[in-house]
């Protein structure tokens, strides 16, 4: 049984020139997929290129329980790289980090601040009817109703047109519309009004038959219905929405299914207007799709077309429906965001197609921004910004240069200490190094457009202990030839003996370490998990360079005569080493050669 195996080990000892030609033909195909891919040089993370990384914390709203799972991470995920890309950058990185944390990467060039708005919002969206509205200009203000179109002198009243007349009011503040594709926008001021199934407005707000009378110009006013709730109509007295303690404040505890108060920015972009709101009548989820366009054939500029789900038509149609049937300006509707009223347009008819859109003095941005809300949805958790780091341009190209040298300087000294202590077999050393390096940069490359891998500071870092670690395995097997070698044996034997010794301890080393980056990457968050990565990677790759470059290089050397003969600079030379007599062949003739007597030389 012993001559079969012998003779399969000098067969596999006898081909090693097999192994090198697969490892070149790995290293080969693998930079060839490089260069098809168009990528020839390793992802950048922010701490180099420059950008901004926002660190999302996932949170338990109130009465959820185990609604952070890997499922809903995922969900956020995807809904915040959309959000992302909806601003129209295209290498943004979003992704998981332990079991509770989305990182957002976002390259330079972008509008930070725009950026960090849209991904650090939650975005539970929901359609609301609008029961009272007016200006937050301070605490403990008392609801006051907008006068009607016949209290403002409307010249030029026209059925339900009502308010075209008042041209100053519509210069001092825009107000947005909300029409079918095919309908006809108007102009309507937010007012104090009734709730979608008639619930009563603060007093002083004319409603049904009074309203009409008010319009033909007859001045009948209703009598003032009821307040809403007690505690309703306190909130909304007290609420100063220009304090934004206050406004936080109220967003907490919010729920869907019930009334609550809000505050939105007003017509003009600079005040704040507060709300009453009844419950939601649509979830954002429902909105499919929504984009931002720009009306080239008639006067609306900039608007945010909507197009719905099968569930959210038929809900987005109910609620419109009764809206639509109430007197201006009691058919209003907010679009609420995070407990925040973005916007708050009126409805003329039921708009049961399924599609809809907003119009009414959008700048570009404004509508950008809505459209994307209302397209990306809502997120399945809540989120917390628990960091934000900006990077410059110029500091990210200091620091890639800064770890470069530090590489660069590292790698010169481990060449020099293997020239200065291995003589001959440091170009064995220094080969194997530049192999394990091509591998390492290639598949970094490679991993950049495939998992979104990014090399930061701590992964060149990585990749630099990595150089001490591969020079190290191959320390280990040079000592195990040296040893044998003083023992007294040749070269060819030695390479073949060490082997599986130094197999052994490099396998052990390597695993120490891969434990080790393992445990750093599921353990830590952020920056260290670049470490970690390219620690366990180039791990990896130093036990494939020494198993398929290293020893199969290391036996054809050991055939030439510059490593076989032990020249004095091939780094094996059995003097400088203190090497034993040569071994015997025969036990016989070992056993008779006296024990103090000098082998002959060679």
């Amino acid at each position: 049984m012993a001559a079969p195996k012998k003779g399969r080990r000098q067969a596999a000892q006898g081909k090693p020139g097999r192994t090198l030609v697969l490892i070149m033909i790995a290293l080969v195909a693998l930079t060839g997929g490089m260069f098809l891919s168009g990528h020839t040089t390793p992802r950048l993370g922010i701490d180099l290129a420059g950008g901004t990384s926002i660190t999302l914390e996932a949170k338990n709203e109130p009465g959820q329980k185990n609604a952070i799972n890997q499922t809903n991470l995922n969900t956020a995920v995807d809904i915040i790289n959309n959000r992302v890309n909806g601003l129209g950058v295209s290498e943004a990185e979003v992704q998981t980090q332990g079991d509770r944390n989305i990182i957002v990467n976002i390259p330079k060039g972008t509008n930070a601040k725009q950026a960090r708005e849209q991904v650090g919002t939650t975005a539970q969206l929901y359609f609301r009817p609008v029961l009272a509205q007016q200006p937050s200009t301070g605490p403990a203000e008392k609801p006051k109703p907008k006068p009607s179109s016949s209290e403002k002198g409307d010249k030029g009243d026209k059925g339900t047109d009502g308010d075209k007349g008042d041209k100053s009011k519509e210069s001092e503040k825009p107000q947005d519309k909300a029409t079918s594709p095919s309908g006809t926008p108007t102009t309507q001021g937010r007012s104090v009004t009734d709730g979608l199934k008639d619930e009563p407005t603060p007093s002083g707000t004319p409603t049904g038959d009074a309203k009409d009378d008010a319009d033909k110009g007859k001045g009948v006013k209703a009598p003032p219905p009821p307040d809403p709730t007690a505690k309703l109509q306190d909130q909304f007295t007290k609420l100063d929405c220009t304090d934004e303690k206050a406004r936080l404040k109220v967003k907490e505890g919010v729920k869907p299914t019930d009334p609550v108060v809000a505050c939105g920015k007003s017509g003009d972009g600079k005040g704040w207007d507060k709300f009453i709101l009844g419950p939601s009548e649509v979830n954002g989820k429902e909105v499919d799709d929504a984009k931002a366009v720009y009306d080239t054939q008639g006067a609306a500029g900039w608007k945010v077309t909507m197009k719905f789900t099968g569930k959210g038509t038929k809900q987005f149609g109910d609620i419109t429906g009764k809206l639509a049937s109430k007197q201006p300006p009691q058919n209003e509707f907010g679009i609420v965001m995070d407990g925040e009223v973005v916007s708050a347009p009126y409805v003329r008819q039921a708009l049961t197609s399924g599609e809809a859109e907003i119009s009414g003095s959008f700048t570009q941005d404004e509508a950008k921004d809505l459209a994307n809300i209302l397209s990306y949805g809502a997120l399945p958790l809540t989120f917390k910004e628990q960091s934000v780091q900006t990077v410059s341009a110029a500091l990210g190209g200091e620091q890639l240069r800064a770890g470069l040298i530090a590489g660069a300087i590292g790698l010169a000294l481990v060449i020099i200490y293997l020239v200065a202590y291995y003589r001959g077999l440091a170009l064995i050393a220094i080969a194997s190094l530049g192999v394990s390096a091509a591998l390492t940069y290639t598949i970094m490359t490679l991993l950049g457009p495939t998992i979104k891998f990014a090399l930061n500071l701590p992964a060149v870092c990585g990749a630099i202990v990595a150089i001490g670690i591969t020079a190290d395995s191959f320390i280990v097997y040079f000592e195990r030839i040296r040893d044998e070698v003083r023992e007294g044996r040749t070269l060819r034997p030695a390479v073949e003996r060490a082997w599986p010794r130094a197999r052994r301890t490099i396998l052990v080393s390597d695993f120490v370490s891969f434990l080790a980056a393992a445990v750093l990457f599921v353990v830590t968050v952020g920056k260290v998990q670049g470490f970690a990565f390219t620690l366990g990677l180039t791990t990896l790759l130093d036990v494939v360079v020494v198993f398929f470059f290293t020893k199969p290089l290391m036996t054809i050397m050991a055939r030439k005569k510059f490593f076989a003969g032990g020249g004095k600079w091939s780094g094996l030379d059995p003097k400088r080493l203190g090497a034993k007599p040569p071994l015997r062949r025969s036990r016989a003739a070992a056993t008779a050669a006296p024990a103090d007597s000098t082998p002959k030389e060679a």
